[in-house]
């Protein structure tokens, strides 16, 4: 079977396991507080060009977004998201957990607009009967594989000052957003277009690691606290400095990001040229083709991917989700059996 189900079915890019080989004999400092975490620390604070920012390394997405946003709010503020977000479907309801409601906007596109946060603060933002929106959460690329414009994040983020909001971004897919053919943001804006972003290095060449990076020293107060209660401050924290230094004392995770676009790019032109549509316009890593389903039970004897919804009677949208090891034969074998079909 050939996987296009996720981005993180491979283990780790080969420099990354070498340097993991490498250092497995050292005895260093736990926690974090390696030579290794802090190169790593220099690394990412140089590519922000955000001296001050404050750089902490988890192991998974869903631990790096409900630390963050339970850290900076309080037990009454609530944070806004779109409706396929991944806080709001795909974290068993961890921000929920740590008392914080989720307000969820529909959306197309993925994205949040400013005129949505607008109403839900309009709608929402009253006394203290109601809970106290106080962060909008993104996505980017966003769940359907889109990605925001400078202009789109601006207006966002100028709002989120207006309101005193916090504007935190998960990054899970980073790379391929910062790599993608529509981009204009360089990962030099982000310190002046958010609070906070999520790195993600799970699902870009690492076995495993996220960096939630702040960039108001404010909220970085104290955050290792809230890492150890929970449960997120790892022992052997090395491993996850090691990984971040690797992908990041060059271009190495932009060069994987580029990669993972370039195959699902050439998925999607693929599929087009077949004569199917997409639920969304996405030039990154995820794609979202409606295909029949006699022909989806035909694709799936051979490939994995994951059923998004229904499109009709006898219809369905599926996401095929392209990595950072994904290759070319791979791609050529589900369009020749798409087109054979």
């Amino acid at each position: 079977m050939i996987s296009f189900l996720n981005d993180y079915s491979e283990g780790a890019h080969e420099r990354i396991l070498d340097k993991l080989v490498k250092t497995n004999a050292e005895q260093t400092i736990g926690y974090g507080e390696d030579c290794h975490t802090e190169k790593a620390v220099a690394y990412i604070r140089k590519a922000l060009r955000c001296p001050d920012a404050g750089v902490f390394f988890v192991v998974g997405g869903t631990q790096a977004n409900l630390i963050f946003i339970s850290h900076v709010l309080k037990p009454y503020q609530a944070a806004i998201s779109v409706d396929t977000g991944h806080i709001n479907t795909h974290e068993t309801g961890a921000i929920e957990a740590t008392g914080h409601k989720v307000y969820a906007v529909p959306s197309a596109d993925g994205k949040v607009t400013p005129r949505q946060v607008e109403e839900v603060l309009a709608f929402h933002h009253g006394d203290e009967h109601m809970v106290d929106p106080r962060m909008v959460y993104i996505s980017n690329p966003t769940e359907l594989g889109t990605i925001y414009s400078k202009k789109e994040l601006s207006a966002l983020y100028d709002l989120c000052k207006k309101h005193d909001l916090l504007l935190y971004i998960d990054g899970a897919r980073l790379a391929s957003a910062l790599t993608s053919v529509q981009n204009d943001i360089s990962l030099a804006d982000y310190p002046k277009l958010c609070d906070a972003v999520c790195i993600g290095a799970t699902k870009c060449g690492a076995l495993f690691g996220e960096a939630l990076v702040v960039m108001d020293p404010v909220y970085s107060q104290k955050m290792r606290f809230s890492i150890k209660q929970k449960g997120a401050l790892l022992a052997k924290g090395r491993l996850l400095g090691i990984q971040y230094e690797g992908l990041f004392e060059d271009d190495l995770y932009l060069r994987l990001g580029e990669h993972s676009n370039c195959m699902a790019a050439k998925l999607k032109r693929g599929i087009q040229k077949a004569g199917y549509s997409f639920l969304t316009d996405s030039y990154t890593n995820q794609q979202f083709p409606i295909l029949s389903d006699a022909v989806l039970a035909k694709l799936s004897e051979n490939y994995l991917f994951s059923v998004w919804g229904k499109a009709g009677e006898d219809k369905s949208v599926i996401r095929l989700v392209t990595s950072w090891m994904t290759k070319d034969a791979d791609v050529d074998s589900f369009l020749r059996d798409l087109q054979n079909i």
